[in-house]
């Protein structure tokens, strides 16, 4: 049975919510500094050796691609294996938006050349583009810090199961919001790079649901069929 056809959002909520975003993106800008100040009192020194640090940075590790990828794949399986069909298209689309939200970030930080917080004072906090002082900076992980890339894959994740199924959802939200979180404390990035990432990540996550409930019946008897042919 084919999914019901999702609603249409109305013109003045959309305005509304690209409204919101672009508030909220100002205010994460303009408490980059603050949000840093705040991070490095709060962890002293000597904190880099602390069990506070190794554990956000085993959060870091374990919340990037290949290990949500690798998450997502055993919970298809076992959606399989209990012949949850719902749960197999949620696991496959949350896993399309990770990779496609985590493609554009990647992309962008790239190009952007923003330092990262842990740079200071040794490089000057700004945005230096692809191009500075004679080096490329396309690639130099010191220059990469907009947007967050671990923040884009998980919420891009996590969203699908949010909107699918808000309970569960919920707690996954919490998991990306933790790999966020460490990314800020480990000095790697921003507020305002979690913030575009999230809110890229969720835009991504919501456009890759809506198609997965308007084409995933089409698409999975086209697999199907091209299966069965070979």
């Amino acid at each position: 049975m084919a999914s019901p056809e999702p609603p249409s959002p109305r013109p003045w909520l959309l305005v509304a919510l690209v409204l919101a975003g672009v508030i909220l993106i100002a205010v994460a800008f303009s408490l980059d500094g603050w949000s840093r100040a705040q991070i490095l009192a709060a962890q002293g020194p000597g904190w880099k050796k602390t069990s506070e640090a190794a554990l956000h940075g085993a959060i870091s590790r374990y919340g990037d691609w290949p290990w949500l990828m690798l998450f997502g794949a055993a919970g298809w399986l076992l959606a399989w294996r209990l012949r949850r069909r719902d749960w197999q298209r949620i696991l496959i689309t949350a896993m399309v938006a990770s990779t496609i939200a985590g493609i554009l970030a990647n992309s962008l930080r790239l190009t952007t050349g923003r330092t990262r917080p842990r740079e200071s004072p040794k490089i000057e906090q700004g945005w230096y583009g692809p191009y500075h002082d004679g080096k490329i900076t396309i690639g130099n992980s010191k220059f990469n810090s907009f947007p967050s890339g671990h923040t884009a894959t998980a919420v891009g994740f996590a969203g699908v199961i949010l909107l699918a199924r808000p309970r569960v959802g919920l707690l996954a939200l919490l998991g990306a919001l933790a790999i966020a979180w460490s990314r800020m404390a480990l000095g790697a990035h921003h507020l305002s790079d979690v913030v575009v990432a999230s809110l890229l990540a969720f835009v991504t996550a919501a456009l890759c649901w809506r198609a997965a409930r308007r084409h995933g019946d089409r698409l999975e008897a086209w697999v199907i069929n091209r299966i069965r042919r070979r």
